[in-house]
């Protein structure tokens, strides 16, 4: 009898953001897809933080970038400060592992010492522009140029010895078909003589983008990269390198871009501000301050949840689902290669119906956390009132500006509402409004007395209620009358009635 063994292969998918400023929510977009499909095979979502470029480094963008994951619940299983034998998680504590792979490339001869001056390359490139042709460094001039490909290997080595300034170059094959193959996207060919000898170690010893992501990506077992559809052009430079050091490739995944509101280019800072909303997720104190959607009033659940769309659908029927719920849903290959539009609205939808689901408690929280009246108000009361309010709110920030009369009296009053309510009866409304605040004991009987005596005074109740609230509004709005009278109690009510009667009366 033959047994059969089932291997279970644990799935490892890494983000690699660049800690050169605050996290896009594209770059959360591809954090979260990640994420999910960690999850969702019970694999591991590692954060790696690609720091190689120090003169572009910001102060402050890694830990931005983590508090923006936790944020949005995007929890790292590894990452800078976990201690794991994949580690460290910052390429900038990795160069002796960079420099023990580069040597194996140049041992096999898939790599070469390159001592080009960049006045000689400059050169190089303005001879070409003179024949109307572009420079490429690769098998049609690399052995015309000062490398160790075209010099002797006595020469390379005084060079070196004499610690001669050089870079590290890939040997790209000439004439060779390299076939990539992306989940998204499908297979597609491209010939390596279109392709230049690609820099892996730059002439201060660190590694560039391509090489470092390719040497991590194996010692870190990473089983699958999802990443953003801009790195798709250095696809056939990535098969190359793992083909070089003879290495198992990870499955590759390049996610939509997300566009612009009107379908113009990727969604940008400058889009945003433009249309009055933001492209991070939390606030950035860098050089310039930047509010993000957190400020803006938007649940992490809420903008996950939208993220989660642009590019990927959920089964159909399923339209507002949690974190879990998405990750019990997703599958890698349902998402599309077309970019997404970003729409404000449809984001405003989605944080809608995570408030309405919400708990009071936690939406006075974050209420309190970005309103300074609210943070003075009383949260017991608070806590009921946005109870009262919340099915009408698209952020956390509308919330106040739906509660706030609960607990302060009109400052002013909309003329449009004045105009409707400013006729024969208004003096004699508003003295029974009065009236009644201290005849009755109770508040819930007052919005009905008020019927009682309008039908005895020929008063229609229409105007009774406009004129009701209006008065204790501010306007014609707001939640059920009869709510309103017993959350602000009699006493009030009476106040603000004398006030509007001074007023306009």
């Amino acid at each position: 009898m033959i047994k059969i063994i089932f291997i279970n292969i644990l799935r490892r998918v890494r983000f690699a953001p660049s800690p050169t400023g605050p996290l896009h929510i594209g770059g959360l977009r591809t954090a979260l897809f990640n994420y999910l499909f960690a999850k969702k095979t019970e694999g591991s979502f590692i954060l790696r933080i690609e720091d190689t470029d120090k003169k572009r480094e910001v102060a402050g963008a890694e830990k931005y970038i983590v508090d923006a994951l936790n944020w949005c619940g995007i929890v790292p299983d590894e990452g800078p400060g976990t201690k794991s034998p994949f580690g460290p998680y910052r390429q900038s504590e990795r160069n002796h592992l960079y420099n023990k792979e580069i040597k194996k490339l140049i041992a096999s001869g898939h790599a070469y010492y390159a001592f080009d001056s960049e006045e000689e390359l400059a050169s190089c490139r303005r001879e070409c522009e003179k024949k109307g042709q572009t420079f490429i460094y690769n098998y049609s001039n690399r052995l015309s140029l000062k490398n160790s490909l075209s010099l002797s290997k006595v020469e390379v080595a005084d060079l070196l010895e004499k610690g001669e300034k050089h870079v590290v170059r890939f040997l790209s094959p000439k004439d060779k078909t390299v076939k990539t193959i992306d989940l998204i996207r499908g297979e597609s060919n491209i010939n390596s003589s279109l392709l230049d000898d690609k820099i892996l170690m730059k002439a201060d010893g660190t590694p560039t983008y391509h090489f470092a992501n390719v040497v991590d990506d194996h010692l870190m077992e990473i089983t699958h990269v999802i990443r953003g559809e801009e790195w798709l052009p250095s696809l056939a430079l990535h098969f190359l390198l793992y083909e070089a050091f003879g290495w198992k490739k990870p499955s590759f995944a390049h996610l939509p871009l997300i566009l612009n509101p009107n379908g113009k280019g990727k969604l940008s800072k400058r889009s945003g501000e433009k249309n009055g909303f933001p492209v991070f997720p939390i606030k950035w104190e860098g050089e310039a301050k930047l509010v993000g959607f957190k400020e803006h009033g938007f649940l992490p659940s809420g903008l996950v949840n939208y993220l989660a769309t642009l590019g990927w659908s959920p089964k159909e029927g399923s339209e507002v689902l949690s974190l879990e719920e998405l990750t019990e849903m997703f599958q890698l290959k349902s998402v599309v290669s077309a970019g997404a539009n970003f729409d404000l609205e449809k984001l405003k939808w989605y944080n809608h119906k995570h408030i309405q689901g919400a708990g009071n408690e936690h939406l006075v929280n974050e209420l309190q956390a970005l309103n300074t009246s609210a943070q003075e108000t009383n949260k017991e009361r608070l806590t009921e009132a946005v109870g009262m309010v919340k099915e009408r709110a698209n952020t956390i920030l509308e919330l106040w500006g739906l509660l706030e009369y609960l607990f302060f009296e009109p400052k002013e009053y909309d003329d449009k509402s004045l105009k409707k309510i400013k006729k024969d009866g208004l003096n004699k409304i508003c003295s029974e409004i009065a009236s009644l605040c201290h005849s009755l004991e109770r508040p819930d009987k007052l919005v009905e007395n008020l019927k009682l005596w309008g039908e005895k005074n020929g008063i229609s109740m229409g105007q009774i209620m406009m004129t009701a609230r209006t008065v204790l509004v501010g306007e014609l709005s707001g939640i059920d009358l009869q709510k309103i009278v017993s959350f602000i109690g009699l006493k009030n009510v009476s106040k603000r009635t004398r006030v509007f009667m001074k007023k306009h009366i």
